[in-house]
């Protein structure tokens, strides 16, 4: 009996999404974490999140509903957006369902805690 595990790699071609799926998002924290399909799933929703708070604002923008002085402003405004989105049971339940999990928004835990080993950082 092996005590080691068989590890895929698995190749990830541009515009096409990974066939496996995770089952479980309290399964294991580890291989959730690892998990490429997972991961590939969570970039794609976090830079669809990116096009439409850039899409929106370029719209304010362009109807005249929002003034920006400067590309430092724009990009201010921006990382706010993104911040207030992500500060939500809905933005970060976006992301959970965005990953193939079907969780309702109101178990989202918007302020988990960190959990470090003890020969982790901070030790």
């Amino acid at each position: 009996m092996s005590d080691t595990q068989e590890l895929e790699l698995m190749l990830v071609q541009k515009n096409t999404e990974p066939q496996a799926a995770p089952l479980d998002a309290g399964a294991s924290p580890f291989r959730t974490v690892v998990d490429p399909a997972m991961r590939y799933r969570l970039k794609k929703a976090l830079l669809d999140l990116i096009d439409n708070h850039d899409d929106s604002l370029a719209n304010y923008v362009a109807n005249g509903q929002l003034a920006l002085d400067s590309y430092k402003e724009y990009i201010e405004l921006f990382a706010r957006c993104l911040r207030e989105t992500m500060e939500t049971k809905e933005g970060v339940s976006y992301l959970i369902k965005s990953c193939g999990f079907d969780m309702p928004t109101d178990d989202v835990n918007l302020y988990p805690d960190w959990r470090w080993k003890s020969e982790g950082p901070g030790a």
